[in-house]
């Protein structure tokens, strides 16, 4: 009985490493043949992370890393755009509905003004966002009505120090977005083409 009983056991232990390793050695096979790797690899990790693995499917973070989907959202970031000469156009224009529908107030916003009038003009001065309060929620980029700021993807952020971000830190150009989130970046941009040519036909019918 004894004996039957450690066979037994020895058995399911020799089975379970010969599945541990099964894929490495498959693997290792079509490295050989066409070249493709089971770790530190696009196709690999798709592989590991699908239904069909088995055996070891650990990521090796951070040498690998899970693709990220287009609606993860992280520490937001103001989006600019660039001009033919090459001059950052900021898209925010210090309306301050952001800080103000932020729930843990992590937003704050100086609004620059015309040195000569000093009249307030519609670009901030300053921009702060607190990395370390932000609870990632998404309401700034939800409310913000030009698009202005969104929802990153870069999550690697630990520190040593304070996350307190000013303007230096958090534009990126709206090239950035577009490639993090292809297909809002692309529906946002076809409605605000379609909005501008709305604008355009109601002038031209209001100049007729």
């Amino acid at each position: 009985m004894y004996g039957k009983g450690l066979l037994k056991g020895l058995g399911v232990t020799f089975v379970r490493f010969f599945n541990t390793y099964w894929d490495d050695l498959v693997w290792s096979w079509k490295r050989v043949t066409t070249g493709e790797k089971r770790y530190r690899s696009a196709e690999g990790i798709a592989h590991r992370s699908s239904k069909d693995a088995r055996g070891i499917f650990t990521v090796q973070y951070p040498e690998e890393k899970l693709p990220v989907p287009e609606e993860f959202r992280y520490v937001p970031f103001l989006v600019y755009d660039e001009g033919a000469d090459g001059s950052k156009e900021i898209r925010c224009t210090s309306c301050g509905i952001c800080p103000k529908v932020c729930p843990p107030q992590c937003i704050w916003i100086v609004r620059s003004a015309d040195p000569a009038t000093g009249r307030p003009r519609p670009q901030p001065a300053e921009f702060y966002i607190d990395a370390d309060l932000c609870m990632n929620c998404g309401f700034c980029a939800e409310y913000c009505p030009f698009d202005a700021i969104k929802m990153d993807h870069d999550y690697e952020l630990a520190s040593y120090h304070r996350n307190l971000f000013g303007l230096e830190q958090l534009m990126k150009p709206a090239s950035y977005y577009a490639g993090i989130r292809p297909l809002n970046a692309a529906r946002e941009d076809e409605a605000r083409r379609a909005k501008e040519a709305a604008k355009a036909a109601k002038s031209e019918a209001h100049a007729a």
